[in-house]
């Protein structure tokens, strides 16, 4: 009876040991996947601070909060499965959509560089016309930011799901899961710490706060710091989106076996971190990101004419009513 408990006591162990190995690798392939994805969450963390833009401060959290769980809402319920479905019915088909979302971080890109060099007039938002209350505007702000999330967020698990290597089932959707609501996470805990910093600000410039008068040049500090830093933040999210849009579609066309491109950026490269070996690793990092962004570019100047002239036209015929 008791070498029979120290049987079962030992197979307990066994499956507790497996089951630890298995968090494990869950963890570093979610930290690989949302690695890769790194590009895309710095654009996601860049675009989503402006829906909080002219609310009053009270409403700055609950916003990033409903638009943190429509971003969870978008990731676990329809794009994970999706996602899922994708790689059991038709993995072949990953690639392309990779490369059709990297197009369209390209084509953004390319016409927030356009716009920032030749601004045209805004046209009327359907949100300015919709909204007659503030809660009607703040809803449909949320709506938005959720719409542009929806994008940003395939892209990631579309880029996890590409990174993730052939496993299990459950495997493939826990890593999904880790991704999606470590991103979620990381991502909107970023936004709310970027659009209260004015306010910790304002704050601290006023008294010190619990810090005392010492703490008044940092409070004006950070009220001074945040234009430009969100400015730069929306640079960062420009370069992001060309370098992330460009590295999909190069790796998309070595797929296809059409390598040139790519192999030119990483010779390159390779020549230029053996140039500076002191830095190498940076270096070699920095024109392979570099080269990507280049790409990304010039496909987003390509499909800047394309969607303006032919698509948007298209789609106001479809939409406008008989």
């Amino acid at each position: 009876m008791s070498t029979g408990l120290i049987a079962l006591l030992d197979d307990i162990v066994g499956l507790a040991k497996v089951a630890a190995a298995s968090l494990d690798d869950v963890a570093a392939q979610a930290t690989k996947a949302g690695a890769k994805a790194a590009g895309v969450v710095i654009d996601d963390a860049a675009v989503t601070p402006r829906y909080v833009v002219g609310f009053a401060a009270d409403r700055e959290l609950p916003i990033v909060r409903r638009i943190a769980i429509g971003s969870l809402r978008n990731k676990l319920l329809f794009l994970l499965p999706a996602a899922l479905a994708l790689s059991f019915f038709a993995p072949w088909a990953i690639t392309p959509l990779l490369m059709l979302g990297g197009a369209y971080l390209c084509y953004e890109g390319a016409e927030k560089i356009i716009e920032a060099i030749w601004p045209h007039e805004a046209e009327a938002t359907p949100i300015a016309a919709v909204a007659t209350t503030p809660q009607a505007l703040e809803d449909a702000k949320i709506r938005s930011a959720i719409s542009t999330d929806f994008i940003l967020s395939a892209e990631i698990m579309a880029i996890a799901l590409a990174t993730i290597p052939t496993s299990s089932f459950i495997t493939q959707a826990a890593i999904l899961a880790v991704v999606g609501i470590g991103i979620t996470v990381i991502v909107y805990g970023a936004v709310a710490l970027i659009v209260k910093a004015d306010d910790v600000g304002v704050m601290l410039a006023r008294n010190g706060g619990p810090f005392g008068g010492a703490a008044r040049p940092i409070g004006r500090g950070l009220v001074l710091a945040m234009p430009p830093f969100l400015k730069l933040l929306s640079i960062i999210g420009t370069a992001a989106m060309a370098w992330v849009g460009g590295g999909i579609i190069l790796h998309g066309l070595e797929e296809f076996g059409l390598g040139g491109p790519a192999h030119a950026i990483h010779g390159a490269a390779v020549v230029a971190r053996d140039a500076l070996p002191a830095i190498g690793g940076a270096v070699e990092w920095f024109v392979t990101a570099l080269g990507a962004a280049i790409v990304g570019l010039v496909v987003g100047a390509a499909l800047v004419p394309i969607v303006h002239r032919g698509l948007v036209p298209v789609l106001r015929a479809v939409r406008k009513p008989a």
